[in-house]
């Protein structure tokens, strides 16, 4: 019988007498900060990174990112392939600042070639401070667990008070219908929600939509 593989999971870093490994955290809020505070207005797009080139969701992401890009925001995304390429492809294409927050997964490919600025993570909770401290509104294009990870940390965030209120928009109606159903059926229509954390979320098709969404929201506040 072989013996299971040791894996080495960062989680496992916060051992007895190891307390040491804080400054690594340390260090790492250090370097996001360094690397993003000087980025202006920006958006941060979350979405598969299985989503192949020539896909619709990945030319969406790609549309919308340069709609964004155009208008003057900078595109924040997970700098790996798939709809993060695509993102970081569509504001690049506008010469607009293509951000990515990269951390080392064991099965997923390396960053794609389209950054302007790229920063490396080890843990997780890190890279998502970055992402809503430097974000004005969340695009969450369909993608799989970690882009559902994303999506409902940032409106429990919001629903909670502890990020101040900004737009998260998802993208593609067909995509997001049935999960939206389910909240609103078992979650709204149980009072596991209140009625009103329907609205901290917007559901639209185009990038033109969506831009228009967050405009519209910022010229309000």
């Amino acid at each position: 019988m072989s013996t299971p593989k040791s894996i080495q999971y960062p989680i496992d870093d916060f051992k007895s007498g190891e307390s040491w490994r804080l400054f690594k955290i340390m260090g790492e809020f250090v370097e996001g900060i360094d690397g993003l505070h000087d980025l202006g207005p920006a958006v941060s797009i979350f979405g598969s990174a299985r989503t192949t080139k020539g896909h619709p969701d990945y030319e969406t992401a790609r549309k919308t990112a340069a709609c964004f890009a155009a208008s003057g925001y900078a595109v924040i995304t997970g700098g790996g392939p798939g709809i993060m390429e695509a993102a970081n492809l569509g504001a690049a294409e506008q010469n607009g600042e293509s951000v990515g927050l990269k951390i080392a997964l064991p099965f997923e490919e390396k960053g794609n070639a389209y950054m302007t600025r790229s920063l490396d993570f080890h843990y997780f909770f890190i890279r998502k401070v970055m992402f809503v401290k430097y974000a004005q509104a969340y695009i969450i294009m369909p993608g799989g667990l970690g882009t559902m990870d994303e999506m409902f940390e940032t409106l429990t965030l919001v629903q909670t008070q502890r990020i101040r209120k900004m737009p998260v928009i998802l993208m593609n109606k067909k995509f997001w219908s049935g999960l939206l159903d389910w909240i609103k059926k078992s979650l709204a229509g149980n009072g596991l929600i209140s009625s009103g954390d329907m609205d901290l979320f917007s559901l639209v098709d185009t990038p033109e939509q969506a831009l228009e969404i967050v405009d519209n929201f910022y010229k309000q506040t």
